[in-house]
């Protein structure tokens, strides 16, 4: 069935909003909103995106901070998926998911000391490490355990991702990574530390790209310190691209994930390595899979704008504030009557709260719209502010509604608190 929809499970049946078997708006009465619900369906579809047949071993590292609610990790722990994951937290969700310590890669540029400790005593893959000073962190904690933590250096190869400003990661003045023309140096230095193993060399240039072609120039650029590095005595047994991969939010045609594999197979074929290979997607794996719904609570025409004022607010889904994000709006009951130019805001107390600007919708007060591609960087970007509760999420898996995580309560803003006597 074709779809004007990003999620391929979306689809209109009787004029009601459907996700695989499920109407949503009967949801939506049910379960209340503002509400996340995602496609089990949709998820695997992308997840087999990823697969294809190579001539080396290819781990596929889901990026934990997309989405990191529990199913969503024990979806992708049983598919035999790697993890990258960038604190304590992460690592720990992904082993009470189920994931084996053995895959999950821990990134991020500010890992305490306590967090080494933790993920050298679980037993990681590796550590994907950012800078000189934390090489001799984790050497050092290591050396004090009595471990040997493995490690691969993640590489800035100053790279222009032509990404929003707010998620390049690649060039030089961005805060990630060792500068490439600093790392042989650092290898060097990792080698004569005791506490540590090399096992990998690392990059991530930037989020949602809709090009091969930077995630190739990079790759092209770490080649010949790949070289240098085996001349030197330094063998490496992964290298790892990173993520990144962009997604259908609007008219974008990225580059599929098969197309990304197969070229930078060919690339190291051509280089003449044998390196298994590691890739860490997160938004392509999640983000159309999910939408969020929320109830137009009123109608505000005015002279200027119209606007549909709706229950959910930038604490719940803060892409379009935080980066100007176009996302699909939707009303999950199609109407035949005339469209009118709306702004889509919310109820927080301040102008960023906003979904979506001259949008034609026909819609009434007490409709259910459907944001899209709500998967990725939406609810785990949540939070309490205006003392808001965060919303439920729910998988649907055919005509089957599984509530993965319950609304907060009301007294669960502040149970951590306390008034002093």
């Amino acid at each position: 069935m074709t779809t004007p929809y990003p999620n391929p499970t979306l689809h209109l049946e009787n004029n009601a909003l459907m996700l695989e078997n499920v109407d949503l708006n009967a949801v939506a009465r049910v379960h209340g909103t503002p509400l996340y619900v995602y496609s089990k369906a949709a998820l695997q579809s992308a997840w087999d995106a990823w697969q294809v047949p190579a001539d080396r071993p290819i781990h596929i590292c889901y990026a934990v901070k997309a989405n990191s609610n529990l199913a969503i990790l024990s979806f992708f722990a049983k598919q035999g998926a790697f993890f990258d994951t960038v604190s304590m937290g992460e690592i720990s969700r992904a082993l009470a998911a189920g994931a084996p310590a053995h895959r999950i890669v821990f990134s991020g540029v500010g890992k305490s000391v306590a967090e080494i400790e933790f993920a050298l005593t679980e037993g990681i893959h590796c550590f994907n490490v950012e800078s000189i000073t934390e090489l001799d962190r984790i050497h050092a904690v290591a050396t004090r355990l009595g471990k040997q933590a493995p490690i691969s250096l993640r590489i800035n190869p100053d790279v222009d991702a032509k990404t929003h400003p707010y998620i390049s990661t690649g060039l030089k003045e961005n805060k990630f990574g060792i500068d490439h023309t600093e790392a042989l140096a650092a290898y060097m230095h990792a080698a004569t530390l005791s506490g540590l193993s090399i096992v990998g060399i690392d990059y991530h240039i930037g989020s949602q790209l809709t090009s091969l072609t930077p995630y190739l120039d990079a790759q092209n650029r770490l080649f010949g310190l790949i070289k240098q590095l085996s001349d030197a005595g330094i063998t490496l047994t992964h290298i790892d691209l990173g993520g990144g991969l962009g997604v259908r939010y609007r008219d974008e045609v990225p580059p599929t994930a098969s197309s990304l594999v197969e070229q930078a197979l060919a690339g190291l074929r051509e280089a003449g390595f044998n390196h298994a290979l590691m890739f860490e997607p997160g938004r392509s794996l999640v983000a159309n899979a999910g939408v969020m719904l929320t109830e137009v609570e009123y109608i505000k025409p005015t002279q200027h704008k119209n606007f549909a004022i709706v229950d959910a607010g930038m604490n719940d889904l803060i892409r379009p504030a935080l980066y100007q994000a176009w996302m699909q709006v939707v009303n999950t009951v199609e109407r035949d009557t005339a469209t009118t130019t709306y702004d889509i805001v919310g109820p927080v107390c301040e102008s960023t709260d906003w979904f979506a600007k001259d949008r034609d919708l026909a819609v009434e007060a007490g409709d259910v719209l459907a944001i899209l591609s709500a998967g990725a960087y939406c609810m785990t970007m949540a939070s309490n502010y205006n003392s808001r509760q965060r919303p439920a999420e729910l998988l649907v898996d055919g005509d089957t509604v599984h509530v993965i995580r319950t609304r907060d309560v009301l007294a669960s803003l502040w149970e951590n608190e306390h008034i002093p006597v």
